[in-house]
């Protein structure tokens, strides 16, 4: 059974930073290129960054383009993002999912306010 399991949410002021994890079980995670998305309050589901399963390769979507940082350790299983000059239009529920299927963990929230 696929599990991904988010965390490192949280409240935090606007140009604050956050390091979210997520830990894989359940699949082959070195195998897999993976991806974060974000959902924000009364909207879908936004993809905002990906990585192949060797790191090498890492898009962005434009508006997190050097304020956010994804990589991963394949030993560990675990994907990471981290988040930089946060602003509070960066505040959603954080998932992790593998780039090509629609699973996904329970999410961690980010709220940016001060």
């Amino acid at each position: 059974e696929v599990q991904l399991v988010e965390s490192g949410g949280g409240l935090v002021q606007p140009g604050g930073s956050l390091r979210l994890s997520c830990v894989a079980s359940g699949f082959t995670f070195s195998i897999y290129d993976m991806s974060w998305v974000r959902q924000a309050p009364g909207k879908g589901l936004e993809w905002i960054s990906a990585i192949d399963n060797g790191g090498g390769i890492i898009r962005y979507t434009n508006s997190v383009k050097g304020r956010f940082t994804i990589s991963r350790d394949n030993a560990k299983k675990t994907l990471y993002l981290q988040m930089n000059s946060l602003k509070p239009e960066d505040t959603a529920v954080y998932y992790c999912k593998r780039t090509a299927s629609n699973d996904r963990g329970p999410g961690t929230r980010v709220t940016v306010s001060s």
